[in-house]
């Protein structure tokens, strides 16, 4: 599913459900992370991280344990980029060359309602405006947590870039639904603050992409080499 969602230069690797059966065991270093974690936290923990060294194989890279840097961000191999994601039921990660990518994020979420007060917490007004327009004119779909899938894969693409923090309140993201498939599209986060700057160029917006199936929202942002 995230796959569909991103260029074929990157790399995916999903698993469906909850049995931990067929996954990579953790390596050491990242034994040491979960080590008091609680059984949800560790599985999933431990299903994404195999889904990450599935990838470096097949990018032809030899496996190596995903570490947590500053702010929890996953720490990849010289040379790579990458973003990971897990929710109830599924995981996936997706990596690419740096040559190929600048940097991406991706994130899945149930396709369920936001808890209350989670919406006003993370949405603009002037989102608030179109979410409402969407879920006038395109019913079934939660839009108000595919907006909080993109906010997430807006700030895994960005933190990569610039060390820093970015604020819900600090991209404006306009989801649009494709001409052939009302449960997909694009999107667009407007930055409201300093850009980061990718070979010389400074970045006004990221781009990407979402899907909504299978009882799942997913979004993927990937920031291009000029």
């Amino acid at each position: 599913m995230i796959g569909e969602l991103l260029p074929d230069t990157v790399v995916t690797v999903e698993a469906y459900g909850h049995d931990d059966a067929g996954h990579l065991p953790l390596l050491p270093e990242e034994e040491e992370i979960v080590a008091r974690a609680v059984a949800k936290r560790r599985r999933e923990f431990t299903v994404v991280r195999s889904c990450a060294r599935r990838a470096m194989e097949k990018l032809g890279v030899p496996a190596q344990p995903v570490l947590t840097g500053e702010r929890g961000a996953p720490r990849w191999p010289a040379g790579l980029a990458g973003s990971m994601t897990h929710c109830d039921g599924y995981c996936a990660a997706a990596l690419v060359r740096l040559t190929d990518l600048a940097s991406l994020g991706v994130d899945a979420e149930p396709d369920g309602p936001l808890p209350d007060g989670v919406l006003e917490s993370i949405a603009l007004p002037a989102e608030a405006v179109r979410l409402r327009r969407l879920d006038a004119e395109r019913p079934g779909i939660h839009w108000d947590r595919l907006l909080f899938s993109a906010k997430e894969s807006v700030y895994k693409a960005w933190f990569p870039l610039t060390g820093k923090w970015l604020d819900f309140s600090e991209a404006d993201i306009e989801i649009s639904v494709g001409p052939d498939d009302p449960r997909g599209g694009t999107l667009r986060a407007a930055l409201l603050v300093p850009g980061p700057t990718v070979d010389g160029r400074r970045l006004t917006h990221f781009d990407g992409r979402w899907t909504a199936r299978d009882g799942l929202v997913a979004t993927a942002v990937t920031v291009p080499r000029t």
